[in-house]
């Protein structure tokens, strides 16, 4: 479901303020796109089962299944008044095309995000914000590797990361049904009122002074994760309290940013004891 910003933005082609360096996207207009829209769309097993067990979720559209997943759906959720049977072959040819649904498909609203006050409340473990991640498979990848390690949730800009939904939604394996997420405008105001809510934002940054290990002290830390190409932009590096890098011993210059997440998280729960660990919010 969109927020009342992103209605407005669509209707009116309103730009919001630009973090200092980001570029101008395209302003968006009311108006859709011909064929099937992925931000519509879930598919594989794990993710449509994740959102139908989901109590955040409306009701689904669509269920697009074939006989034998729409069997083991109705054991697990019951009778399903939008399941449609059909062929693989015909499930393929209502969704994106590359799609790999695994016999099942779904058609619902995307979940609403919270707000900075409520992913942030309590301010205990770890959060992670991404600063212009854009590809689908690592946005993905990381809500999987923030569900294993037990993360509070995900901050995300609303102007410069995919929806939650397609193949991002297949690459988190469920994930984004299981950990909270939260979108912003402005990454480096949501790091001030963090700030003033009791966490700790760390960087990480190939050219820090520090590694993490050295970084991390066990406070509720908020990992901030720029684009594998550009890193993290100036502003909302400023607005950390410390920079850390990943020692990279084989001399390797970099690695993938979802990859950077999952070594983070686990070295993050190195630090915490297992009361610490929230698994569900």
């Amino acid at each position: 479901m969109s927020s009342s910003r992103e209605r407005n933005d669509r209707k009116t082609g309103f730009r919001p303020k630009l973090e200092k360096g980001e570029k101008p996207g395209p302003v968006r207009v009311s108006g859709r796109s011909s064929g099937p829209d992925p931000k519509e769309w879930l598919w594989g097993v794990h993710a449509v089962e994740a959102a139908l067990a989901n109590p955040r979720r409306l009701p689904p559209r669509r269920i697009l299944a074939t006989a034998d997943r729409a069997k083991a759906l109705q054991k697990g959720f019951g009778p399903l008044a939008a399941m449609e049977i059909m062929e693989g072959p015909d499930i393929a040819r209502a969704l994106p095309a590359g799609a790999i649904h695994q016999g099942l498909a779904l058609k619902i609203e995307a979940l609403e995000p919270l707000s900075i006050d409520e992913i942030g409340e309590g301010a205990a473990g770890v959060l992670l914000m991404l600063d212009q991640v854009t590809d689908p498979q690592n946005v993905g990848a990381i809500f999987r590797s923030a569900a294993a390690f037990g993360a509070r949730g995900v901050i995300l800009q609303d102007r410069n990361s995919p929806g939650l939904a397609g193949a991002l939604a297949k690459a988190a394996a469920g994930a984004v049904d299981r950990v909270p997420h939260a979108v912003v405008v402005n990454l480096s105001r949501a790091l001030e009122q963090l700030a003033d809510m009791g966490w700790r934002a760390v960087g990480l940054d190939g050219a820090a002074q520090i590694s993490l290990e050295q970084a991390l002290d066990g406070r509720p830390t908020v990992l901030v994760l720029g684009s594998e190409g550009d890193g993290l932009r100036r502003l909302v590096a400023e607005h950390c309290d410390v920079l850390a890098k990943i020692p990279m011993l084989g001399g390797f210059e970099s690695i993938n940013v979802s990859n950077a997440a999952a070594i983070a998280l686990y070295e993050c729960a190195r630090c915490r004891t297992p009361a610490d660990i929230v698994t569900e919010l």
